[in-house]
């Protein structure tokens, strides 16, 4: 039985033939230990059937260990999109599904067409960064709220070649909630110590990626 439903497929083959560049999907899944694997691998598949411009590549993370390693990847099933060959840091941990469909669908559509919905002022800010950071973004499928926070999470990464940004899903990955005392979602990680509860406007999302830094806030 498909994922997507016939509507849906519909829906998204008309948006995508907007997509004026490559987007490469590239999942990272185990042989054993992983529930969601298969589940998410259909759903990518089937995403890469409404477009030309989506590929598909699956790689198993113990054979292709290396490949892992370059992209910092320790855990399944991990799905990135890339623009073509090129890594934005846009990480999904666990399955895309639920509402946080919407949001890889609002990712291909970025990379697709080569521009996010940030503010002048906040690429500005992103492009003047000097240190990295990493953003974690815990989720349910059943968060309504979710997609808004991974979106600009997302979208900080395309726009800065020193963010990362994962969507974690907190259930999949109960050990990684616990050690963020995750207690409800959306919950923000920025650098490992920041911390912010819900879904919050890009201005004050940019505010905590600056103060994880120690930078000074305009």
């Amino acid at each position: 039985m498909p994922k997507i439903s016939a509507k849906d497929r519909a829906y998204l083959q008309e948006a995508f033939a907007s997509l004026t560049n490559p987007v490469t999907l590239v999942l990272f899944t185990g042989k054993e230990g992983c529930p969601y694997c298969g589940d998410t691998r259909e759903i990518l598949e089937e995403v890469a059937q409404l477009s030309d411009n989506i590929t598909l590549e699956v790689l198993d993370i113990e054979e292709h260990a290396d490949k892992a390693e370059a992209y910092g990847v320790d855990k399944v099933p991990a799905t990135l999109v890339l623009g073509g060959e090129t890594d934005y840091g846009i990480r999904y941990y666990g399955i895309p599904a639920g509402y946080e469909f919407a949001s890889l669908v609002e990712d291909i559509l970025m990379v697709g067409q080569g521009q996010s919905k940030l503010s002048e002022t906040t690429k500005e800010t992103l492009n003047s960064l000097q240190k990295p950071v990493h953003i974690q973004v815990f989720v349910t499928p059943t968060c309504p709220y979710c997609p808004q926070a991974v979106s600009l999470a997302h979208q900080m990464a395309f726009e800065s070649p020193l963010v990362r940004a994962d969507m974690v899903e907190a259930m999949e990955f109960p050990e990684l909630a616990d050690r963020y005392n995750v207690m409800g979602v959306p919950r923000i990680v920025i650098n490992e110590d920041w911390h912010i509860e819900g879904a919050v406007p890009e201005e004050y999302m940019l505010q905590g990626v600056l103060q994880a830094l120690g930078e000074p806030i305009a």
